[in-house]
C-alpha cells in the first residue's frame, strides 16, 4: 500500500508541475501581450488568445486577471523571446522557444543542457530547414455540437487552413503561420471558441533512432530544457524504431 501511494503521489505532483509550467507561460504570454498592446483585449488581439488560452488550460479567471493587472501596473518583468537551435546525440535536431528576462541565465542553462546530454549549441537559423512553422488551433468535440463537422472543415480550409485532424476529441486546425490572425478572426466570427490558439514548429523530416541510449540521452535533454522555467517549448525531429519504444516502454 505504501508503495502504490507513493506512485500516485509521484504522479500527482508530476501532474501538479505541469500545470504550474503551463500557467507560468501563459502568465508571460500575458504580460507580453499587456506590454505590447495594453489591458484592454477587445482591442488587444494578442491579449485575447492568451486569456482563451488560459482558459483552455483551466487556469483561475484571478490568476489572469492578477497577471493583466501586474502587467499593467508596470511591476513584471520585460520578457524577451529569444531561440535555440541544436543537435542532441544520434543528429537530432531540437528547437528551442524561450521567454526570459535574463537571456544571459537562459543561453548559459540551454548551452549547459545540450553540454551535459552530449549534444552541441549551433546558431540562429541553423535549424530553418528541418522545422516548418505553423499555427495550430485546438476545438473541443463539445464546441462543435449542434454543428455540420464536415461544412465547418470546409470553412476552415476556405480561410486557409493547410489541414484538419478530427478525432472524438475534437478538431486541430493547421494553418500557415501568416495566417494566424486571419484563421483565429474566421473561428471568431464562426462563434467557435478555441481551447488553444498557438504557433507552433513541426519537424519538415525526421531522424529515426535505433539505439535505446541515444534515446534515453535526446530525451534527457528535452526534459531538462523543458523544465527550465525560461523555456516555453521544445521541438524535435526524433522518431524512434519500435524495438527502441518497446524497450523504454519496458525499463
Amino acid at each position: 500500500m505504501g508503495r502504490i501511494f507513493e506512485k500516485r503521489k509521484h504522479k500527482i505532483f508530476a501532474r501538479n508541475a505541469k500545470l504550474s509550467k503551463l500557467f507560468t507561460r501563459i502568465g508571460k504570454e500575458i504580460a507580453m501581450a499587456v506590454k505590447a498592446g495594453g489591458p484592454n483585449p477587445d482591442s488587444n488581439s494578442r491579449l485575447k488568445m492568451a486569456i482563451q488560452n488560459a482558459r483552455g488550460m483551466n487556469m483561475p479567471k484571478d490568476n489572469v486577471d492578477r497577471a493583466i493587472k501586474k502587467a499593467a501596473g508596470g511591476s513584471e518583468a520585460d520578457f524577451s523571446e529569444m531561440t535555440y537551435e541544436g543537435y542532441a546525440p544520434g543528429g537530432v535536431a531540437i528547437f528551442v522557444e524561450t521567454a526570459t528576462n535574463n537571456p544571459t541565465r537562459t543561453v548559459a542553462n540551454v548551452r549547459s543542457f545540450f553540454s551535459k546530454c552530449d549534444g552541441t549549441l549551433g546558431t540562429t537559423g541553423s535549424l530553418a530547414h528541418v522545422f516548418d512553422r505553423k499555427a495550430e488551433f485546438v476545438v473541443e468535440a463539445a464546441t462543435l455540437e449542434g454543428r455540420d463537422a464536415d461544412e465547418f472543415e470546409m470553412e476552415c480550409i476556405d480561410a486557409g487552413a493547410d489541414d484538419v485532424h478530427r478525432d472524438e476529441e475534437g478538431m486541430v486546425i493547421l494553418a500557415p503561420y501568416t495566417a494566424f490572425g486571419s484563421m483565429a478572426q474566421k473561428l471568431e466570427q464562426l462563434g467557435v471558441e478555441t481551447k488553444s490558439a498557438e504557433l507552433k514548429r513541426f519537424p519538415l523530416s525526421t531522424i529515426p533512432v535505433t539505439d535505446v541510449d541515444v534515446a534515453k540521452n535526446v530525451m534527457r535533454l528535452i526534459d531538462l530544457l523543458d523544465e527550465d522555467e525560461d523555456v516555453n517549448d521544445v521541438y524535435h525531429n526524433m522518431e524512434l524504431s519500435e524495438e527502441v519504444e518497446n524497450a523504454l516502454a519496458e525499463g
